[in-house]
């Protein structure tokens, strides 16, 4: 069980609750936060003119609203903005952006009901999901539509995800035992402006980013090995000289991956040695390819990438973000926009452009093993088979280059493409939603291409047979993605091996 409102929550507080089903608890000591907010709000906003509470919003908000019609107008706010389109919402990203609105309103500065906070805790922990729609959220008053979706589930309107398929809220209510908010005060406005959508997003992109690149540096170490390089491009010794974390971190785990390796050679032993270098030309490369050579230089910049993004959108998981904040302590209300989204949008952009990066060095490194006057270690595209009748990994080649085609086209950020709208007043805005479901289409290309590499490596591995030589971490990927994908000599569709290999590699960490 996680409490929410005790602590920050970390990254792996998030991962217990959305991927291992962990369920959640609010602390005492925070509810009761909320509920001071929530009195003082009442009590603060009597006779004076509140942003939110008894105005319209955005560019209306120079009309006064009657005292009379103060709660229809947080049901206005959300039934209108529930406008949303293009795909729902996994239940998956949908769980993600309730716990990332939950957490925000947790802090106690929205001036909300405890009931609102108790409400969504329990439809996290029953897996009573609202359907949020992709396209809509401009990500400056927050993700104003995605959020609205996610408001019109909690009033029990609109559908819902519940028991893995869509149902109407109001049915999947009473099922789960729950009863549907009655709005108050400024509830509408506090559970739809906000950067939550974005955030929740991007903290699973960053989860299956942070295994993604696990998974690129365990596949260029066996890309390395079964080539039987040289060591010292990935040695303490090199690395340490160049003062940048990520670059030594890749570098550390690839000496781990490879420490017991029989393949990996030693400089020292075959170039410095002068009975080795009796030759004008030599077979053997002086110096790798830098799709092999340059991993610790490539991947460090992506480790450094995400790493930079878990602090910002972590932060960004425990920061108020919507407006007005109601600040108990200074006994005031303070206008401003908290909700808008680019410090989120901007490590998106950074993600993918990071994961892009990725992705192109598994294309080359995957070029390079199955273009044979490359390697000059492997048959044509590994082919198992007769060449010219069969075809090997031939086929499956263009869907990799497609995919890292794409990623690049995919790669303009959406950071600077602000179009103003909203009658002008919301003039510069930060396309953080877009920006989180671009970086996630970009790393599920790169799950993609990277199956390919894989595939493509054990059909190498096994051409070579020489498997009791290497080490025994890439042994063991060895026998885990064999079982996915058998060895072939004869053709047959490969689209089935391909969804099988990139649904493991997404489910598991290879170390």
């Amino acid at each position: 069980m996680i409490t929410v409102g005790e602590k920050r929550l970390s990254l792996q507080d998030f991962n217990a609750i959305i991927i291992d089903g962990q369920p959640v608890t609010l602390d005492e000591a925070a509810l009761q936060r909320v509920n001071t907010s929530f009195e003082f709000l009442k009590q603060f906003s009597s006779h004076k003119l509140i942003y939110g509470i008894n105005t319209g919003f955005g560019p209306m908000a120079q009309y006064k609203i009657s005292d009379e019609n103060i709660l229809e107008l947080q049901y206005n706010l959300i039934r209108s903005h529930s406008s949303g389109g293009g795909n729902v919402l996994s239940p998956l990203q949908g769980k993600a952006v309730m716990l990332a609105r939950l957490n925000n309103l947790m802090q106690g500065y929205s001036g909300v009901d405890p009931r609102l906070v108790t409400l969504l805790a329990g439809m996290i922990s029953n897996n009573l999901i609202p359907c949020i729609y992709e396209h809509g959220g401009v990500g400056a008053s927050g993700d104003l539509v995605q959020l609205a979706h996610l408001a019109l589930g909690i009033i029990g309107e609109g559908e819902v995800w519940y028991e893995n398929t869509i149902q109407p809220a109001a049915e999947a209510f009473k099922k789960a035992g729950l009863e549907p908010l009655k709005v108050q005060v400024r509830e509408g406005l506090a559970l739809i402006n906000g950067t939550s959508a974005m955030t929740g997003v991007g903290l699973l992109n960053l989860l299956q980013a942070q295994q993604l690149l696990n998974w690129s540096i365990m596949l260029s170490a066996i890309t390395n090995e079964i080539m039987e390089v040289y060591d010292d491009h990935y040695s303490h010794e090199l690395n340490i000289v160049k003062h940048h974390t990520g670059q030594q971190h890749i570098a550390r785990q690839m000496r781990t991956i490879l420490e017991d390796s029989k393949l990996i050679r030693s400089r020292s032993e075959h170039l410095y040695n002068p009975e080795n270098i009796q030759h004008d030309v030599f077979e053997d490369k002086v110096q790798e390819y830098y799709s092999l050579r340059c991993i610790t230089q490539v991947l460090g910049p992506v480790y450094d990438t995400l790493a930079n993004a878990e602090e910002t959108v972590v932060n960004e998981l425990n920061s108020v973000n919507d407006n007005p904040v109601v600040d108990v302590a200074n006994h005031n209300i303070f206008h401003g926009g908290n909700f808008h989204g680019d410090y989120v949008s901007f490590e998106m952009d950074k993600m993918k452009i990071a994961i892009t990066k990725l992705t192109m060095l598994s294309e080359r490194q995957l070029n390079y093993l199955l273009n044979a006057r490359l390697n000059q270690k492997f048959p044509p595209f590994v082919n198992h088979g007769i060449l010219g009748l069969n075809f090997g990994m031939q086929g499956i080649q263009f869907t990799a280059t497609s995919t890292t085609a794409e990623n690049q086209t995919l790669s303009f950020p959406m950071y600077v493409h602000s179009i103003p709208n909203n009658n002008d007043n919301q003039d510069i805005v930060s396309m953080g939603f877009n920006a989180a479901q671009i970086a996630k289409k970009v790393i599920e290309n790169a799950y993609e291409v990277l199956a390919i590499q894989a595939m493509t490596l054990l059909q190498a591995i096994d051409y070579l047979d020489r498997q009791e030589q290497m080490a025994s971490k890439t042994t063991a990927i060895y026998t885990l993605l064999r079982k996915e994908f058998p060895k072939f000599s004869k053709d047959y569709p490969l689209y089935k091996d391909l969804a099988r290999v990139r649904d493991f590699m997404k489910a598991h960490q290879p170390f």
